[in-house]
């Protein structure tokens, strides 16, 4: 690593950013788990395949 101040600021940044990215993933992550918690709750629905049982 540097000594020079403006590498600390750099690597702040890219932290921060990084921070920020990794929070938004794991919101939308979550949100989709809640919706497929809220689906499967909602009982087996159609598999969309198209096929027929018989």
């Amino acid at each position: 690593m540097s000594d020079r101040p403006d590498d600390s600021k750099k690597q702040n940044s890219r932290d921060e950013r990084l921070r920020a990215a990794l929070r938004a993933n794991l919101q939308r992550r979550k949100a989709q788990a809640r919706a497929r918690a809220v689906d499967d709750a909602d009982g087996p629905q159609d598999s969309g395949t198209g096929k027929d049982d018989s």
